[in-house]
């Protein structure tokens, strides 16, 4: 009998510990499920008013993606746009797609062959690598959804009211940045905890609500063109004046010296076609004006020195060299010639068809990703994979350009596709030195633009208000 029970003590230790757990996660999982279940009731019961929360939603979830809380929201987004095309198949309701949809399905099934790639090529990839480039696919996917989401709106809400609703997911990101400046760092939770100085231990780069102050950049300057495209369409222009200035010092305060090349080229953008000595010269003050809030902090100022030890304006240093000291002299430019020299020498290795999806961080002994798309693109996919990629990003300025020149285009319109043709340059230009593919949040504004300014904006059954 005494034995019997000694065999049940670790069963009974086991059960306690699972009931622990369930005790601890319960409450977790049971809100999900209770509001994935409110979400799918609201989501056919109350179609545009749930797309747009959804919409305004994405900006808040990037702090907890220890907790796969984006990953979630995003398998989440895809399975209920693909259950709202199948009753509507099965209803026969229309199915709204246009044709860069359709390149775009080619497009991210193609990107599948990166993923097959990895198990049936012989480079030492371990399982880690398989299931991050699956991971990847099925972000690419996600967008793929957002995209065909938003053109179900077509013909129910006025894309003004779209974007004049996208503004709302400013707020949650811009209240966490204004905390990370102004509360002491022992005062703020840990999902808010930035970028902190080495010495002072206070936050030195804010990022908001998006992880890193690289990912909050690229938001950020996506709503400064949008900013500026309110502003040249509303009557009162104050409010819109005062929230670029906004934006600006917060793009200021992530310190990411690629932003700085990606606002410049943003600028130039807007400003050329209607080119003249004003404009230019404000462009430049505006321009001068960041640099010099950038370098009015310390931390701004040794990222902006840090330059001057780079090949980039150091003539008497060349590149070898700078790929020397990077392993010591904490130079993040320098760092970056290193990654990209040792990719390029694993990609000689398998020069057509790459390596795979997502695989470049495994590619060098940092462990790190590339920092640069150009990089990513030609270590992943090989030759073809980036002449894909040249494509893809290719195809969108092209279908921009299409857009801005056709008949029944308003004014508006054609506004918001020169400020989204800026932004893609800006983004083209940023991703020589930076990882802008993996920024999420940012594409998933992105798609939601880009889909909405296909529309005819002129159509009677739209006059459902601007959002002005």
């Amino acid at each position: 009998m005494l034995t019997n029970q000694r065999s049940m003590i670790p069963k009974i230790g086991l059960a306690g510990v699972g009931i622990g757990v369930l005790t601890a996660f319960a409450p977790v999982y049971l809100g999900l499920v209770v509001s994935a279940i409110g979400v799918v009731f609201l989501f056919f019961a109350r179609f545009e008013q749930t797309v747009l929360g959804l919409l305004i939603l994405r900006s808040a979830l990037d702090p907890f993606s220890a907790q796969q809380i984006p990953s979630l929201f995003a398998i989440g987004v895809d399975v209920l746009t693909l259950l709202y095309v199948a009753v509507s198949l099965l209803t026969g309701r229309i199915v709204r797609t246009d044709k860069f949809w359709w390149f775009f399905v080619i497009w991210v099934a193609l990107q599948g062959l990166g993923v097959i790639l990895i198990p049936l090529e012989e480079q030492g990839l371990d399982a880690a690598a398989f299931i991050d480039s699956i991971r990847e696919w099925v972000r690419l996917f996600s967008w793929l959804m957002v995209y065909l989401l938003v053109m179900q709106l077509q013909d129910r809400l006025h894309p003004q009211k779209i974007i004049s609703a996208l503004f709302f997911a400013l707020i949650l990101p811009l209240t966490a940045a204004t905390m990370q400046m102004l509360v002491p760092t022992s005062l703020l939770p840990s999902v808010l905890q930035a970028t902190k100085d080495p010495i002072s231990g206070e936050i030195s780069r804010i990022n908001g609500t998006l992880g890193l102050a690289n990912t909050f950049a690229t938001f950020l300057l996506l709503f400064i063109g949008l900013t500026y495209w309110k502003l040249n369409q509303s009557q009162r222009r104050w409010p819109w004046l005062i929230l670029l200035v906004v934006l600006g010092l917060f793009y200021v305060n992530t310190k990411t010296l690629f932003s700085l090349m990606m606002l410049g080229t943003l600028i130039l953008v807007l400003i050329a076609p209607r080119l003249s000595l004003i404009n230019l010269i404000g462009g430049a003050f505006l321009f001068a004006l960041v640099i010099a809030l950038f370098g009015s902090s310390e931390f701004g100022q040794q990222r902006l020195t840090s330059l001057t030890q780079t090949p980039l304006l150091n003539p008497d240093l060349d590149i070898s060299r700078a790929i020397l000291l990077s392993h010591g002299d904490g130079n993040s430019f320098n760092w970056r010639l290193a990654q990209w020299s040792l990719l390029i020498q694993a990609w000689e290795q398998s020069p057509v068809l790459g390596y795979g999806l997502a695989t470049s961080r495994y590619l060098t002994i940092y462990n790190n990703y590339a920092h640069n798309d150009y990089v990513r693109a030609l270590a992943e996919g090989g030759i073809l994979g980036l002449l894909a990629f040249l494509f893809f990003v290719g195809i969108q300025a092209t279908h921009l350009i299409e857009l801005l020149g056709r008949t029944f285009s308003t004014k508006a319109q054609r506004d918001l596709c020169r400020v989204l043709l800026a932004i893609l340059a800006a983004v083209v230009v940023g991703m020589i030195t930076e990882n802008i593919w993996s920024h999420t949040t940012f594409f998933f504004y992105w798609w939601t633009l880009f889909a909405v300014a296909t529309w005819n904006w002129d159509r009677p059954n739209l006059n459902l208000g601007t959002g002005e």
